[in-house]
């Protein structure tokens, strides 16, 4: 049976999101709007599939095969005919609820491959010997073929995304190393083309010689079209003696259902902000236009407080190897007022509680752009992970002279981050309690901080196009040396393309150390409605929250490679090294002999040095990742963050050990089952399922009642089409040292 850190167990807990009372409060029309946006989302977020691993559109389709001819249930009474055991069967929902979960077969958490935790051979004869292999049988032993050992397979390379020897990914050919990517990253550069919504390709002709394709994700292909900035970008190149082609059509008919599902939601717009970001998405998706997709996103900002939010598009950039390709995302939520009154207070103290960041205002943006700042209780969460929180867009352009929203997604917080006592881990006794009771008020309040202030602020110095700069060379000071600055931003040059893989989690860092460092500011805590004793126990629970999370962040550690497959977790690892490194017995971590017999630890927070050791502490620390960025000192702040990124078994904490115990005491992220929408007649309904693997997978099977099989057959043809840029697991990538 496979090492347990690749299997999903089978009490892993499951959640239904709630949003009853958030959708029935809308009228017939917003109702309306948010159904055909949650359509499109749920479309676009097939393209994950084709985004995370060559088998995992195979292995979608093959499951939705399975359970649209035979539901959880009924497939259960096959299944023990075939002689599975109900653990057996269990774990084959288990497996099947998280493929869907995640969209595909890698955690969206950590970028962990996870197989089915039961014989190959049953699988088989289930499958083999399903009603949907009766149906369609040279289908379903199709996929079943193509998908069946890779769907098992823990071969050194498939264990994790990532590039080259590292891991596994579609973002690039199977080929391509960290080498490919630079270069591809310097083209792109070049040609002021953003990599978001690009996979690249290579191609090595007979004498050796590589040929790279930059392929934009859009509805059209080769066809002419009316914008000229883009079509002016599809020929060939040659750059630094290498041949690259940009072309376009990437998911092509997956972003024309997106598309068509955004055109009947314009016709439900509440405003023309709405309608004319609706028209520049469009235009996005079909085009290839990152450009006009940042048209949209200023749509979007100006939007202020709609009752229905949502976002689009090629988001976030955590799962490229690299850390500039934006996966597909879609969310459409509602406004919770009692919780946005609460932000609403704390954008406006926002430009207070700027100038008590530890850096000089000549590294602040020279102008608060008060955002929008809204809960949200999500309605849809197309994607491979749903987070419990949100800023964006994340053009840095955009944010530096447009603004940004900042959303705190409360019904996904309410089940995703909830703890039961007999599961937690790593804490003293006397904490637990206390923990439980205040882990869910200080999440709100780290988010909260964490969004609007963390990634909110610090000014990015930048040389523009024409050669002007956004700062005074002569009068600004780096307050780490004294003198004037000596990097920036060249004109094309955006925090991911420079910082690259260390980029998300560097961020992540920087956000969470400002929600630590303001979170001890009093204003704050009245703000979210606490004062005395409970202020100070929500302050000591987050820090010790943060503290508890950088030693779990272990578990994304990959020791064979030496790197860190999750931004967030490394993030709160290199947080913890912080703090241990301020000394004074402000944080302890104490291996223990568990009273199973095992290994186990204990972590302790001086609660009493938190302002004395640990604010002067993490002061120094932020200040210094703020100016690396805002200098955009790639050398410095590689430096600076691998050196507390590092992971050894180094006396007195031994990381590699406490590893080891990690992974012995982990919980399972639980999977989230969401809800649909069913447009009958004029009147959309609400269809909600339960909280269990079974449920999850239900939620799917009716996911696109009109549409499934063609589905299906339009993800296995895009990742046959492309199948021959991945070799074989046993075969390593061309061009690797």
């Amino acid at each position: 049976m496979a090492d347990t850190q690749y299997i999903l167990p089978n009490d892993i807990g499951v959640s239904s999101l709630d949003c009853r009372e958030a959708f029935r409060l809308l009228s017939p029309t917003e109702r309306l709007y948010a159904h055909h946006l949650s359509r499109a989302a749920w479309y676009g977020g097939l393209a994950v599939l084709l985004q995370t691993s060559p088998e995992a559109p195979y292995i979608y389709a093959l499951l939705s095969h399975l359970f649209r001819a035979q539901d959880p249930d009924q497939l259960r009474q096959h299944a023990l005919a075939e002689g599975l055991t109900e653990e057996e069967y269990q774990a084959f929902l288990v497996y099947a609820a998280g493929v869907y979960s995640n969209m595909g077969n890698y955690k969206s958490f950590g970028d962990t491959k996870f197989v089915p935790s039961l014989p190959k051979e049953k699988l088989e004869r289930v499958i083999l010997g399903s009603e949907a292999a009766q149906q369609h049988p040279e289908e379903v032993r199709g996929l079943w073929q193509t998908c069946g050992e890779l769907m098992f397979s823990l071969e050194p390379r498939l264990r994790h995304l990532g590039l080259g020897k590292e891991g596994i990914t579609t973002y690039f050919s199977g080929n391509c190393t960290m080498e490919d990517a630079k270069l591809a990253q310097d083209f792109l550069d070049s040609q002021n083309l953003s990599a978001y919504n690009t996979r690249l390709f290579k191609e090595v002709d007979g004498e050796g010689k590589p040929h790279y394709e930059v392929r934009l994700a859009s509805v059209l292909g080769s066809e002419p079209s009316l914008d000229s900035v883009v079509t002016s970008k599809l020929k060939s190149y040659k750059f630094r003696g290498s041949p690259f082609q940009v072309t376009r059509g990437d998911y092509a008919p997956i972003l024309q259902k997106v598309v068509e599902q955004l055109e009947k939601a314009k016709a439900y717009a509440a405003n023309s902000h709405q309608g004319q970001m609706l028209a520049q998405y469009i235009e996005s998706f079909t085009q290839g236009s990152i450009e006009a997709h940042k048209r949209g996103s200023r749509f979007w900002i100006q939007d202020k407080g709609p009752i229905v939010e949502s976002y689009i598009g090629f988001i976030e950039s955590y799962r490229d190897p690299f850390g500039s390709r934006g996966e597909f995302e879609g969310f459409v939520a509602v406004v919770n007022k009692a919780m946005s009154a609460k932000f609403e207070r704390l954008v406006a103290s926002a430009e207070q509680l700027l100038k008590e960041l530890p850096w000089p205002p000549t590294f602040e943006k020279d102008k608060f752009l008060t955002p929008d700042f809204t809960s949200l209780d999500v309605l849809t969460f197309a994607g491979s992970g749903i987070p419990a929180g949100i800023n964006i867009p994340n053009y840095d352009d955009l944010r530096q002279t447009e603004g940004f929203k900042n959303v705190s997604l409360g019904n996904v917080l309410a089940v995703a981050y909830a703890t039961q006592r007999e599961k937690l881990t790593f804490l003293e006794e006397d904490d637990m309690d206390l923990y439980i009771l205040w882990k869910g008020p200080s999440f709100d309040v780290q988010v909260g901080l964490h969004e609007l202030l963390g990634h909110g602020s610090g000014k990015l110095f930048v040389q523009g196009e024409k050669g002007s700069f956004n700062f005074d060379q002569e009068t600004v000071i780096n307050p780490e040396t004294g003198e004037q600055i000596q990097s920036w931003y060249l004109s094309g040059e955006t925090w991911d393309s420079k910082f690259s893989t260390i980029a998300s989690s560097y961020e992540e860092c920087r956000a969470e150390s400002v929600g630590l460092y303001l979170c001890l500011h009093p204003q704050v805590l009245e703000i979210f409605g606490f004062e005395g004793a409970d202020a100070e126990d929500v302050i000591y629970v987050n820090w010790l929250n943060m503290v508890r999370a950088g030693l779990l962040a272990l578990e994304f550690y990959t020791p064979e490679a030496s790197n860190w497959r999750q931004a967030h977790m490394q993030a709160r690892f290199v947080i913890l090294r912080v703090l241990l490194e301020a000394g004074e017995g402000l944080v302890t971590i104490t291996p223990i002999t568990g009273s199973d017999g095992r290994p186990d630890a204990r972590v302790r927070l001086d609660r009493s040095k938190i302002r004395s050791v640990g604010k002067p502490a993490l002061e120094r620390f932020l200040r210094r990742l703020q100016v690396l960025k805002s200098t955009g000192d790639v050398a410095g702040g590689r430096a600076l963050y691998e050196a507390y990124a590092a992971v050894t078994d180094a006396p007195p904490e031994c990381f590699l050990t406490l590893r080891d115990t990690v992974l012995l005491r982990k919980e399972s992220r639980k999977l989230i089952v969401q809800p649909n929408t069913r447009l009958e007649g004029s009147d959309v309904q609400l269809l909600e399922y339960e909280a269990s693997a079974a449920g999850l997978i239900r939620s799917f099977s009716e996911r696109f009642p009109e549409d499934g099989p063609e589905l299906e057959e339009i993800l296995t043809q895009l990742a046959t089409a492309d199948a021959r840029f991945w070799k074989g697991p046993s075969e390593a990538p061309s061009g690797q040292a």
